[in-house]
């Protein structure tokens, strides 16, 4: 998360004093996601009114039916691809968390990442050729610029708009920007892996372009909506800008564990750091409104709670849920030799937030959230 500090409008505890009256209001944005819908509960239940942007707004009053705190909440339509689409829900907001983002992980083998089969991506370049080796680079070009036009440029140009919205409003005075571990590396130029993982260690673009590993357009999406907010803030002192990077959640992690492109990026996170970087995402949430409320808050923070290697999590998933069999299968996809790196929240710890949960409870949790929700069958059946 690009670090940006100062910015405009006075000391940045005053959209916080209340003189009574009604509590102050904030926007969220990709309010129906994961980590969205969470933290406009986490919101309400500290006071805040609630501005959430939706572009369904159906789906999220269905998501925050009867929600604790429900008459503070207002909901609002807005596209990140629609200028101006977000000018309503920032109105009379002193802060803006900016969760919404693109979920495209990566390119499938096979397709583009628009989903076109690459037998149609080679036709459009030699028409009635079946030899496709010597189209590679054709297919490559093709598959980039894809990605580059249809996910990437428009996850920027959200991004822009979302702010832009913001320097309108004239009344925000902080946005926290939501990323995520992904963007983080543990490489060093010897090969070997860092030893501490801080906000400083961001991924190259260039080397995620050429290696284009596990979820490399997600992290792509991730760092250049970083880069652009971290420009335009510079242009600006409407408001305060920070960057809070969320690591592995694992409340859904059961839930998606059987789809082989999110598999795929937990083998991948382990692999990186040695072991899964884990926030409980009430902690995670609370991070979030605890950087938007502490004066002192200044640039990027990263929140994990702790660094876990798959056999362990795989060890406490199993106890507090006897169906599932640690098998052959982590065991060879989750190297548990190697040494691992640490993820550290040693800005965020420095600056008084305190983790609540461990990587027990977020088990616990995760199982319990599962099984009421119908990811997984009660153990008892």
């Amino acid at each position: 998360m690009g670090s940006v500090g100062g910015g405009g409008g006075g000391s940045p505890e005053e959209p916080w004093k209340q003189a009574g009256g009604d509590p102050p209001a904030v926007c969220v944005t990709g309010s129906t996601g994961y980590v969205g819908s969470w933290l406009v509960r986490t919101l309400l239940r500290r006071g805040y009114r609630v501005h959430a942007t939706a572009r369904d707004t159906g789906k999220a009053w269905q998501v925050f039916a009867g929600v604790e705190g429900g008459d503070r909440l207002r909901v609002f339509r807005a596209d990140m691809g629609e200028h101006g689409s977000f000018d309503a829900a920032v109105t009379g907001c002193v802060g803006v968390f900016h969760v919404a983002a693109s979920m495209e992980l990566h390119v499938a083998p096979g397709h583009d990442n628009i989903g076109e089969p690459l037998s149609e991506v080679i036709a459009s370049c030699h028409p009635g050729t079946h030899d496709t080796a010597h189209l590679l680079p054709c297919i490559l070009d093709v598959e980039e610029e894809r990605v580059r036009s249809d996910v990437l440029e428009p996850a920027t140009r959200g991004t822009i708009n979302v702010l832009q919205s913001c320097v309108r409003a004239g009344t925000v005075r902080r946005v926290v920007f939501t990323s995520s571990v992904s963007t983080l590396t543990t490489a060093v130029d010897d090969g070997q892996r860092k030893a501490v993982v801080d906000e400083s260690c961001l991924r190259d673009l260039a080397d995620v372009w050429r290696t284009k590993s596990v979820g490399w357009v997600y992290i792509l999406s991730k760092r250049l909506t970083e880069e652009a907010a971290f420009r335009m803030h510079t242009n600006t002192d409407k408001f305060y800008l920070f960057f809070l990077s969320d690591t592995l959640m694992l409340l859904h992690w059961i839930a998606i564990a059987g789809d082989p492109k999110l598999y795929a990026l937990l083998v991948s996170v382990h692999s990186r750091f040695g072991c899964l970087p884990v926030a409980h995402i009430q902690d995670a949430c609370d991070a979030h409104a605890f950087l938007m409320e502490s004066p002192r808050a200044d640039g990027r923070y990263l929140c994990v709670a702790g660094g876990h290697q798959m056999a362990q999590i795989a060890r406490l998933l199993a106890a507090r849920y006897p169906p599932f069999k640690p098998g052959e299968r982590l065991s060879r996809d989750f190297d548990a030799s190697c040494s691992s790196s640490m993820v550290s929240s040693k800005r965020l710890l420095d600056l008084g937030f305190r983790f609540q949960y461990g990587v027990t409870d977020v088990v616990a949790d995760s199982v319990a959230q599962c099984v009421d929700h119908g990811f997984l069958e009660h153990p008892e059946t």
